[in-house]
């Protein structure tokens, strides 16, 4: 099974995960989350942690009903090219390897 958070961000989101340099610190307010908040199966998110993230996982926290829950460092004026680690690939791949 899997849980899916869809966000509607018309115009926010990257076709690839971009690094900006940016972070997050989750406060520990989201209801039954108190100690981490998992925004999907790699984004585990620690109470007072800095996580770093990239641009579109600030903007999925920044830009939705997820913002007051968290600290947001940086911003987008610095590009460091692909976020290693996030994007390209997806975990959910049909039977003929499409993604």
């Amino acid at each position: 099974s899997a849980t899916y958070r869809l966000f509607k961000l018309p115009g926010l989101l990257e076709p690839d995960c971009e690094d900006y340099g940016q972070a997050v610190i989750y406060k520990g307010t989201v209801t039954d989350s108190p100690e981490f908040f998992d925004l999907d199966d790699h984004h585990r998110c620690w109470k007072g942690k800095v996580f770093s993230v990239c641009g579109n996982t600030w903007h999925m926290l920044a830009s939705t009903r997820f913002r007051p829950h968290f600290e947001f460092i940086g911003n987008f004026d610095n590009h460091f090219g692909l976020f290693e680690g996030c994007g390209r690939a997806s975990r959910f791949k049909s039977a003929a390897g499409n993604q």
